[in-house]
């Protein structure tokens, strides 16, 4: 069942609408939410919407719940491949938890959030930029990451990062749900503007999985993965200092040693390497830099720092 959320008066006598579709069986009440498109460039979450979706079509009679899937909180975005709201010049993920007396974004944001709260667990699938991949990872505040955290390595995810609670901003929706008591898993996978399949089939599993443990879904799953958790370690950032195109020869994921060579900015004009970058820590890749063009400070790479003991094979 399709149902609209919420609605508003554009211009030329259209309407925005935030649709999500109810999947529904069995006898139970449990709720999961799977939110995504809040930026228009992240389309990820589409393609992960898409095949979750089917496949509890197809296996309806496995489903003991309810299932919302939020394809477009940000429609426009995704039609315009903007990330933010077009017209608006606004970051939808800044504006919660909205006002029901605000702006028209404002409203649609509150009216969101009222959908939404109630659920047992909700996703949030967000993509990287068009400039940097990321490894499927979840992410959390501190505070939040005792009630999250065994929820988040059901997830079949690679990598949880755990934020100061300085770096979190509270106008986000996963911050307004998980302070209204609504569960919120951040899910950042791939790179802007792309489809990485093979991620999303991961999160497929992990979705699944969780569903499983809620108690939702007494189909078949698969194994999933143990995360490395960042509790307790450092992310060390590799910043580029000079302009150029960033030529890595590092690969996404690898594991690595401070000083270890992992790419160069060359200078397409004079035909020279202008910088050699190396790793600033022992680590994990876990961020790598997609778009080849930078200039001094861009960011090419996050690692994460090992755990007492040593560097994870």
């Amino acid at each position: 069942m399709i149902e609209t959320i919420a609605t508003a008066a554009l211009a030329v006598n259209e309407n925005l609408k935030i649709q999500k579709r109810r999947i529904e069986n069995g006898k139970s009440k449990k709720r999961l939410s799977f939110v995504t498109g809040t930026h228009g460039d992240e389309l990820e979450g589409q393609y992960l919407a898409y095949i979750v979706g089917s496949y509890l079509d197809e296996h309806i009679d496995c489903l003991d719940g309810i299932v919302d899937i939020y394809p477009a909180l940000n429609p426009m975005g995704i039609d315009s491949i903007t990330r933010g709201v077009p017209m608006f010049d606004l970051d939808m993920n800044r504006v919660f938890p909205g006002s029901k007396d605000g702006t028209m974004i404002e409203m649609i944001c509150s009216m969101i959030v009222d959908d939404i709260v109630g659920s047992d667990v909700c996703i949030d699938v967000h993509s990287s930029n068009i400039f940097l991949k990321e490894i499927p990872q979840i992410r959390m505040s501190v505070p939040t990451a005792p009630t999250l955290l065994p929820y988040a390595k059901m997830m079949n995810v690679d990598f949880i990062w755990i934020h100061d609670a300085a770096t979190v901003l509270e106008s986000t929706l996963a911050h307004t749900l998980n302070t209204r008591g609504t569960k919120t898993l951040v899910v950042e996978m791939g790179v802007g503007m792309r489809i990485t399949k093979e991620y999303c089939r991961q999160l497929f599993d992990g979705i699944l999985n969780l569903m499983k443990e809620l108690g939702m879904w007494n189909g078949e799953t698969a194994p999933v993965r143990e995360p490395i958790v960042s509790e307790g370690r450092e992310v060390g950032f590799v910043n580029s200092d000079a302009a150029g195109i960033f030529v890595p020869c590092a690969n996404f994921g690898d594991t690595v040693k401070k000083g270890d060579h992992i790419g160069d900015v060359v200078d397409p004009l004079s035909s020279k390497t202008v910088e050699k970058v190396d790793a600033v820590c022992d680590g994990m890749i876990f961020t790598l830099r997609e778009y080849p063009v930078v200039y001094g400070g861009s960011l090419l790479a996050r690692i994460l720092q090992p755990a007492a003991g040593g560097v994870e094979k």
